[in-house]
C-alpha cells in the first residue's frame, strides 16, 4: 500500500509539472505568434493571440493546432483606391486546423471565421459628403450615417434648393450588403424628397448609394455578411487556407 501511495504521489507531481510546462510553453508560443503576426501584417500594436486546446505540447508534436483565436483592436485595411485606408475596429478571428511548416516558420489555418466593426464615421468618408448638384438649383450631400434599426443604415442628407438650405435634413433607410467578398454596398430602400422638387432617381442615388471596397484583410480572409448596428456596421468574415505567418 505504501508503494502504491508513493506511486500515486509521483504521478500527481509529474502530472502537475507537465501541466505547468504545457502552460509555460503555450504562453511563450502565443507571444511569439503575436509578434510574428504584428510584423507580417505591419500592425501598429501587438495583437491578442490565444491558443486553445489542451495539452498544447502534444498538438505541437503532431504539427498542428486545433484552434487559435486572434484579436486586432484597430486594423487599417486598404480601401481599394491607392494609398487610402479604412479603419476596422475589434477584428476577431477564430482559426481552425492550424498546420505548421517543418521549421515552424509559417502557419496556415484550414478555415477561419470572425467578426469586425466599421464605425459609421469611417464609412461616411466614402459617401458624398461634399454638396453635389442633383438637379438645376438643387444640391445635396450626406451628412450622417447611423443605425436605422432592423439591420438598416439611416442615411441623413442635407439639401439646398435655389440657394436656401432646407430647414431639416432628410433621411432614408438603406440596406447594407457584401458583394464579391471585398465590398460593402449601401443602397437606399426608397428615395428622399427635397422640398417637393422632382429629381431623377439616378441623380438621387448618386448621393444616397455608395460602395466601400475593403482589401488586404489578415491572411486573406474575406467579407461574408454585414448589417447595421448601434456602433457601426458589423461584419462577419470567413476564409480558407488562411495564412497566419510566413
Amino acid at each position: 500500500m505504501r508503494a502504491l501511495r508513493i506511486l500515486l504521489i509521483v504521478v500527481v507531481i509529474l502530472g502537475g509539472l507537465f501541466v505547468i510546462a504545457d502552460r509555460v510553453a503555450v504562453n511563450f508560443a502565443e507571444g511569439e505568434a503575436a509578434d510574428r503576426l504584428k510584423t507580417t501584417e505591419n500592425l501598429s500594436a501587438t495583437p491578442d493571440v490565444s491558443i486553445k486546446g489542451f495539452p498544447f505540447l502534444t498538438q505541437v508534436v503532431g504539427g498542428s493546432l486545433d484552434d487559435i483565436e486572434v484579436g486586432i483592436t484597430d486594423y487599417e485595411a486598404a480601401a481599394g483606391n491607392g494609398a487610402e485606408k479604412i479603419r476596422i475596429d475589434d477584428l476577431r478571428a477564430d482559426m481552425r486546423g492550424v498546420e505548421f511548416s517543418g521549421d515552424y516558420s509559417s502557419a496556415t489555418a484550414t478555415s477561419a471565421t470572425g467578426t469586425a466593426t466599421i464605425a459609421y464615421d469611417e464609412l461616411l468618408k466614402t459617401a458624398k459628403s461634399e454638396p453635389t448638384q442633383v438637379a438645376p438649383g438643387v444640391t445635396a450631400n450626406v451628412v450622417g450615417l447611423s443605425d436605422g434599426g432592423n439591420g438598416k443604415i439611416k442615411v441623413t442628407v442635407e439639401a439646398t434648393v435655389l440657394g436656401t438650405k432646407l430647414p431639416e435634413p432628410v433621411s432614408v433607410l438603406s440596406s447594407v450588403t457584401v458583394i464579391d467578398g471585398d465590398t460593402v454596398r449601401v443602397k437606399a430602400d426608397g428615395l428622399p424628397k427635397f422640398g417637393g422638387v422632382e429629381i431623377a432617381e439616378s441623380r438621387v442615388r448618386a448621393i444616397t448609394d455608395f460602395q466601400q471596397k475593403i482589401d488586404g484583410l489578415p491572411g486573406g480572409i474575406q467579407l461574408d455578411k454585414v448589417q447595421a448596428a448601434p456602433n457601426g456596421v458589423e461584419i462577419t468574415v470567413k476564409g480558407s487556407n488562411v495564412r497566419l505567418a510566413g
